[in-house]
């Protein structure tokens, strides 16, 4: 887990995903993950999160469900968002059943619309999983969503 105070950018190169994973605290709680093409000069690469991420990328089961996690994004999608991080390890949903999840109608263009805009805009990819959603859209790349979907068997 992360300590309470944690701030900064921590990020790593990771051979399993053939990726870097850079991820954003503020105040202990994690505000962003991205995968950009290399570790930023100016990002720590020792955070036991970093750790676990390995671990979860070689295979090893993880959920995060204890990762502090600060979702900066509305109300409405922070719900959705929400709705989609308990779907467990190893499990998929429809963007229709994920609409119901958060408790919209899955028969209204409006409550679709937000949900794929959620997914679109997701900030904390890999801890908010939607590359647990069946089609999408995503926030995780393409390679990287294939990569994650292979190791929960999805």
């Amino acid at each position: 887990m992360t300590s309470m105070g944690t701030s900064g950018v921590f990020a790593r190169e990771y051979d399993a995903i053939d990726s870097a994973v850079e991820v954003g605290f503020a105040g202990g709680r994690v505000i962003a993950v991205s995968f950009p093409e290399a570790v930023p000069a100016d990002a720590d690469t020792d955070h036991d999160l970093l750790d676990r991420f390995g671990d979860y990328f070689r295979g090893e089961r993880e959920g995060f469900s204890n990762v502090a996690v600060g979702l900066t994004v509305p109300t409405d999608k922070r719900g959705v968002l929400e709705a989609l991080r308990d779907v467990p390890y190893g499990e998929s949903v429809s963007v229709s059943r994920l609409t119901r999840l958060a408790g919209l109608d899955d028969n209204d263009p409006e409550d679709l619309e937000l949900v794929t805009a959620a997914l679109r805009g997701n900030p904390t990819p890999v801890l908010v999983a939607d590359h647990r959603v069946e089609g999408g859209p995503y926030a995780t790349p393409r390679d990287v969503r294939t990569d994650l979907r292979g190791v929960e068997g999805l």
